[in-house]
Parts: C-alpha cells; sequence; structure tokens
C-alpha cells in the first residue's frame, strides 16, 4: 500500500542507518531480514523476508533498493481500503518496531527526558521530517526536518511549559535558515537546558509532549469539555471529549484511560446548531446536533464561541473521515506544499530578479554601444567632411600635376628621341666595350696563370727557406755543443796547467832540499849535474845558476 509505505519511510530510514555498520549506505541482507520479518510480521505476511536472498545479486542493499523491496513484496499486499483508523494502527505497530532498532543512537533517561517522551519525539519528527540524500555521498539517505517544523515544535512545547517564546530571540535564526536538522539535533535543541530551573521540569516537558504526540500523531483535532444529553436519563451530564477524524470519543476525565463511549464518525454525519425554544429563555447550555441517518446526537457547550470551534472541528473530522491521511499529517503536507512554492516562487522571482538584472545589463551594453556607435558615426562623419576637403585639395593638386605632365610628356618624347639617339651611340660604345673586354679577360686569364706560376715558385721558396731554417737550427745546436765542449776543455787545460805549477813548485821545494843536503861541485861533473837537472825545469821559469841560488839561499 503506497499511502502506509510512504508514512513509514521516515522510522525505516532510521532503523536501515542503524543497522549500517561502515555507514556507507549499505546494510547487509541478513540484518535486513530480521527487520523484514518483523514489518511483515505486523502486517500479517510471513517468509516474504527469504525473497530478499534473491533479489540482486550484491550481498548489500541501500535504502533505494530496499524500499523498492518493501513497496514490491511486503506492502504491495496491504489492502488499499483499509479505513483511517487501520492505518493508523499499523504506522504504530511499524514505528514502535523501528523504533526498537534505532533507540540506542538516542539516549534517553535523563534529567531532561523519559524514553517514553523520545519515542514519542521520535514519531513526531518522522511525522513532520523528510527523506534526503547526502550530495557527497548518493548512496546515504537522511531523514531531517525542516528549521520552520522544528520552531513550531519548540513553540509548541515552550508554551506548553508557560515560558514566553515571543520574548526569547534564541530560535529566530530558524525562520531564515535552510540548514534541515537529524533527531539528534532536534532532540539536543529541545532539552532547554536555560530553562531546566522551571519546578518540575521533566514531568512538565513530558507533558507537553503527550500532549503534542496526541495532536500530531493520534490526530486529535480538537479535545476539551461537553455536554452531552443522554438517552435513559434527558439531561446533559459533562464529559471529555477527544475529537479524531474517524471517531469522537468521551471520558469522565482527562486522564481516564476507559473510554465512557465512542461515535464512529463517517461522510454521512452532519453537524447541525440546535434553536433557543419557543420561550426565549436563554439557556446555560448552547446546544448543537450530530446527526447520522436516524440517530441524532445532542452535544453542547457553555458558551457560543466554544459551540463554533466544536462545530467546525466537528464538520473537519468529518470531512477527513473518509480519507487515507489524518488531518495533521494533511497539514503537514500542506505546510511542505506551501515551503514548496514557496521555494518556487522565490527561484521564480529569483530568476525574474536575474532575467531582469540580464536584461538591464544588456540594456546598458546596447546604449554604451549605440553611444559608441553614435560617437563612431561622427567621428566618421568628421573624417568624410576632412576627406572630401582633402579630395577638393587632391583634385586641384591634380590639375596642376595635370599641366605639368602635360608639359613632362613633351619633355619626355623629346628625351626619348635624345634617348634613341644616345642609345645608338651607347650601343656602338658598348661593342667597343665588349672587346676591350675579351682583352681583358684575357690579359685577366694569363695573369691568373702568372700567378699560379708564382704561387708555386713562392711555395718552393718558402719549402727551402723551412730546411734552411732547420739546418740553421741543427747548427747552432752543433755550435752550442762545441762551444760547450770548448769551455770544457779549458777548463780541464786550466786544471792541467793548476797540477803542472804545483809539480813545479814542489819540484823546486824538493831540488832545494836536495841541495841543502848534499855539497857543491864545481866539477865538470858538477855543472852536468846542474844542467841536468835544468833540464826538466819548464821553458817559460828562469833558469838559476846552482852558484847564484847557493849563494842566494845562504846569503
Amino acid at each position: 500500500m503506497a499511502t502506509l509505505l510512504k508514512n513509514v519511510t521516515n522510522s525505516i530510514c532510521h532503523a536501515f542507518n542503524a543497522l549500517q555498520q561502515n555507514r556507507d549506505g549499505f546494510v547487509s541482507k541478513s540484518k535486513l531480514k530480521v527487520l523484514t520479518a518483523n514489518v511483515a510480521t505486523l502486517l500479517d505476511l510471513y517468509g516474504v523476508e527469504r525473497g530478499l536472498d534473491h533479489f540482486r545479486s550484491t550481498a548489500t542493499l541501500n535504502f533505494e533498493h530496499y524500499r523498492y523491496y518493501l513497496a514490491q513484496e511486503v506492502f504491495a499486499g496491504v489492502s488499499n481500503e483499509l479505513p483511517l483508523a487501520a492505518l493508523r494502527n499499523y504506522e504504530t505497530k511499524i514505528d514502535e518496531v523501528c523504533w526498537l532498532v534505532c533507540r540506542m543512537n538516542f539516549p534517553a533517561n535523563d534529567q531532561y527526558y523519559t524514553e517514553d517522551a523520545v519515542y514519542k519525539l521520535f514519531r513526531i519528527f518522522c511525522l513532520v521530517a523528510d527523506l534526503s540524500t547526502d550530495a557527497t555521498e548518493p548512496n546515504r539517505y537522511a531523514v531531517k526536518i525542516h528549521p520552520m517544523e522544528a520552531l513550531i515544535i519548540i513553540k509548541h512545547l515552550l508554551n506548553a511549559l508557560g515560558l514566553n517564546y515571543d520574548g526569547d530571540g534564541k530560535y529566530d535564526y530558524l525562520r531564515t535558515s535552510d540548514q534541515s536538522l537529524e533527531f539528534g539535533e532536534l532532540l539536543e535543541m529541545l532539552r532547554f537546558k536555560n530553562y531546566d530551573k522551571v519546578n518540575d521540569y521533566r514531568e512538565s516537558i513530558c507533558e507537553a509532549i503527550g500532549d503534542m504526540y496526541q495532536t500530531l500523531i493520534e490526530d486529535v483535532i480538537k479535545k476539551g469539555y461537553l455536554f452531552r444529553r443522554g438517552y435513559v436519563l434527558p439531561t446533559f451530564r459533562e464529559y471529555f471529549f477527544v475529537l479524531q477524524p474517524c471517531e469522537l470519543s468521551y471520558y469522565k476525565h482527562p486522564a481516564d484511560r476507559e473510554v465512557c463511549g465512542t461515535i464512529v464518525l463517517d461522510s454521512r454525519f452532519m453537524v447541525k446548531p440546535a434553536g433557543n425554544p419557543s420561550s426565549g429563555k436563554q439557556e446555560k447550555v448552547q446546544r448543537f446536533t450530530l446527526v447520522s441517518g436516524d440517530r441524532t446526537y445532542e452535544l453542547g457547550t457553555p458558551d457560543h464561541k466554544t459551540r463554533l470551534q466544536w462545530i467546525a472541528a466537528l464538520q473537519l473530522a468529518i470531512t477527513y473521515s473518509t480519507g487515507r491521511e489524518g488531518f495533521q499529517r494533511d497539514t503537514v503536507n500542506r505546510r511542505k506544499q506551501q515551503r514548496e512554492a514557496e521555494q518556487r516562487r522565490r527561484r521564480e522571482e529569483e530568476q525574474l530578479r536575474s532575467q531582469h538584472l540580464r536584461r538591464l545589463e544588456e540594456t546598458h551594453v546596447q546604449l554604451e554601444r549605440e553611444k559608441q556607435a553614435r560617437l563612431a558615426a561622427e567621428s566618421q562623419a568628421r573624417q568624410y567632411e576632412a576627406v572630401a576637403r582633402e579630395d577638393s585639395r587632391r583634385v586641384a593638386e591634380l590639375e596642376d600635376v595635370k599641366l605639368c605632365l602635360e608639359k613632362m610628356l613633351e619633355d619626355e618624347i623629346q628625351a626619348k628621341r635624345d634617348e634613341e639617339i644616345v642609345r645608338a651611340l651607347q650601343a656602338r660604345v658598348l661593342a667597343e666595350e665588349w672587346e676591350k673586354r675579351e682583352e681583358l679577360e684575357q690579359l685577366q686569364a694569363e695573369q691568373k696563370s702568372l700567378l699560379e706560376q708564382e704561387r708555386q715558385k713562392r711555395m718552393e721558396f718558402e719549402h727551402r727557406q723551412q730546411e734552411n731554417e732547420q739546418k740553421l737550427f741543427e747548427a747552432e745546436g752543433m755550435l752550442r755543443q762545441l762551444e760547450e765542449e770548448r769551455k770544457r776543455l779549458d777548463r780541464e787545460l786550466k786544471l792541467a796547467r793548476q797540477k803542472i805549477q804545483l809539480s813545479e813548485d814542489n819540484k823546486g821545494i824538493v831540488e832545494a832540499k836536495l841541495q841543502a843536503m848534499s855539497p857543491t861541485y864545481r866539477t865538470s861533473a858538477g855543472e852536468f849535474m846542474i844542467r841536468r837537472t835544468q833540464s826538466f825545469v819548464a821553458a817559460d821559469r828562469p833558469v838559476l845558476v846552482a852558484g847564484t841560488r847557493s849563494s842566494h839561499r845562504f846569503s
């Protein structure tokens, strides 16, 4: 059934997200089979979870695949003709199963809320929230509430606590915010930490949540005290009535669980205000009747204003008694449609504004272009005027030039005649020049031959010069060697002379010693001995006579 699946999609999505292990948007089929079996059991369907094994070839499913499977295999077997009460009963059971799966993600039983209050807030959240995908991860689905819906819930709870919402601007940013909230964020926002000093805060907030739960989830259109005329005793007795789209229940006291009676509403019921009695007396009870065929229920209120409110509420309940959606869900859908229409209107206004700005920009650009074109046309016109003036001046100049050219043409004709004469002379001179050129070319060839011979001779001369230089270099080397040899021989000769001188000196000393040791004989033999000794004296040394040497020695 499309309506039932649509109403419980948000709670099923919460359960699906709670079963995720890696937070990647996929859940294993084994976990989904357990959830599917529990949901199907509530719908009196059995064994449908086994079809998950054959649904797609993967071991995991994202929420879009799982929702498609539920629509085709589970909710398709639910009748589309279910009354509103049965539909609400199924929604309650399925929401309870989903809450059991995901409640560990939302801790309760603290100083602010009981677990039952958190569950009721969860169902309220699922009613007013929207299913959306993550822009970065298309496989991940999240249930988020619009800031305006969150503001409605906050305002309702603060007013129920007796606090002045209008005097506190803490939540005014939600009116202009586009950032949707998840259930955990809404739950944290609803803790009202600034007001927890109020007496019996926990009981008061839980009671306010319960009242809002009755209004939104149990679809209570109106509740309050009414008078009802009995059948046996035709007197008015006061009861506490609770009006829903499909029924009108009444209790002895608001806290009672036991119902005193229920009037099942359908499209055949009609609400009629009862007329005043003919006596004209003002009655304490403002009566009205609820008529269905042959059955009439007579009710009353203490004042006329309350009677009008109850008549309007009963007519509204009768209108929704045959529908497939309750009053509160329809109200939420209308608010969503209004927001969507407002968003579309804003987008259209933004588009119109952008189009208007674009048109203004285009008009401005066009005006600028026209301005530039006008300036360009004026400039071009001025240029054309200047060109016209210049053309007139050039025409006058051209006339003058024409006259000059005609005169020059005559001169040119005369010049051509003269040129022909000159050309004939040039032809003759050219012939002569050609003959001279041939002679010069012959002389040039001879000069080239002579130059080649000179080059050969110069190369031979350079070769000979290189050989002579090589020989000169070798001769210089030999001369240096001979010079070194001469110097060496001079040194040896000098050493030899030094040795000879030394030996002569030693010899003189020896002879002197010998003469001193032996007597001098003047015999011929003695003279012979002196001469014999002198023969060993060098020629360049003076020869001393023995007598003279002796006399010189003994003197």
